[in-house]
């Protein structure tokens, strides 16, 4: 696949209202797994990560009376959170095609992913393009399997723009008996089980052809593969539909430097190590010695479908921020046995962007001389704040809005 922009992303998880909450979060190792409402068979509570209600939009008028469940009311309201965040960077009067990951798990009411979008966009409002937007109940892999779809998307100049993510919540209290009953929730009785928890997290990709501002990062490939030994399978577990996704991924977009961090859909449940272990075995030459191993369920719990793309989300936010080294592998693994692996890798600022940072630092400079003296607090707190980040090395869209580098005019 052709290299996309991460031109934005946003989330709304147990952990942070917002993409920037959330990685100080994760980044710090803060949990925010509490007792839900709900006991178990000890008549213990269940251990959840939920999202606060108060942080979330009320569930629109237009949809206060619709038939749908509680669960599918919270995964709106969650969606419709994470949306107006990564929206922010669209183009006015764009619409955008939705590539969805929706829950694998269902409770007693299914969702109809077709349904679901259409009350997604009555949700939010967001400027969705319906006809060209697919929603697939395929869990934690889905959203990185719909990179690919995106990346064809743009190739074939069917749009300039595609958002990708996921929307999941595990707190249900059928859903959890039925995980409770397979072993699969954690408890004081059960240490090989994950943590339930709930959440959204979207992408929104562009053209590096048409770029318009410097991306968070660049997705330089996507693949995907199928593990025989799945879950829900009597075949052996090989670990072999991970390592087929990244070996692929590594062969179609080979990385300039070995991979230095990872982000990976570990829940908390042995099953999931082996296959890590068995893709970086088959694939050592591209991994660092001292890779960097990130796992963010340890503080926010297993997010479903929306645990893949909430991952690149991360990693694109550590990538621009200068915390996470690069190249970064995200990989995500559903329980019915799709894999899918992504690459990221911060922007490589070009000879001649130094030279614009220069002109911009000199032309901030002379801006704050200018509000000093004419003692303009908001403009001098602005153009200081914009001349830390520069000297800061970060990247130079995250210039605060209203003050723009000056242009030549001829």
């Amino acid at each position: 696949m052709m290299p996309l922009d991460i031109c934005a992303a946003g989330c709304i998880t147990p952990i942070g209202a917002s993409l920037a909450e959330t990685a100080a979060s994760a980044r710090a190792r803060l949990a925010n797994l509490r007792d839900g409402p709900w006991q178990d068979r000890q008549g213990e509570p269940h251990v959840v990560g939920r999202v606060p209600d108060g942080v979330l939009p009320g569930l629109a008028e237009a949809l206060q009376a619709a038939p749908i469940s509680r669960r599918e009311a919270q995964l709106l309201r969650m969606g419709h959170a994470a949306l107006a965040e990564v929206l922010e960077a669209l183009p006015d009067g764009v619409e955008v095609p939705l590539l969805l990951g929706l829950p694998e798990h269902h409770a007693m009411r299914p969702i109809d992913p077709a349904g679901f979008l259409q009350r997604l966009r009555q949700q939010s409002g967001a400027p969705l393009d319906l006809a060209h937007s697919v929603a697939v109940p395929r869990g934690r892999a889905a959203g990185l399997m719909a990179l690919c779809q995106a990346g064809e998307h743009i190739a074939s100049g069917a749009a300039g723009f595609v958002l990708v993510g996921g929307i999941d919540s595990f707190i249900e209290p059928w859903l959890l008996d039925t995980l409770e009953t397979a072993g699969r929730v954690r408890s004081s009785v059960n240490a090989d089980g994950f943590s339930p928890a709930e959440g959204a997290a979207f992408l929104l990709l562009g053209d590096p052809a048409r770029r318009r501002a410097p991306p968070l990062a660049v997705l330089t490939g996507a693949a995907i593969g199928h593990e025989p030994g799945h879950l829900q399978s009597d075949a052996p577990y090989l670990g072999e539909g991970l390592a087929g996704a990244v070996g692929q991924l590594l062969a179609e977009a080979p990385p300039a430097a070995p991979i230095a961090c990872t982000y990976a859909s570990f829940n908390g449940e042995r099953y999931w190590a082996r296959e890590f272990g068995v893709a970086r075995v088959r694939n050592s030459g591209h991994f660092a010695d001292a890779m960097q191993m990130e796992h963010p369920a340890e503080c926010c719990g297993d997010l479903g479908a929306a645990h893949g793309p909430l991952l690149a989300c991360l990693a694109a936010h550590g990538l621009a921020g200068g915390y996470r080294p690069g190249p970064c592998l995200v990989y995500a693994s559903s329980d019915g046995g799709d894999r899918a692996a992504a690459l990221l890798e911060a922007l490589i600022e070009q000879p001649h962007d130094q030279g614009l940072r220069e002109e911009v630092r000199q032309n901030l400079s002379t801006l704050k001389k200018d509000a000093d003296l004419v003692a303009d607090t908001k403009l001098g707190e602005q153009t200081g704040a914009m001349l830390d980040a520069l000297d800061a090395g970060e990247p130079m869209s995250h210039q605060p809005r209203g003050i723009e580098p000056a242009r030549d005019h001829q």
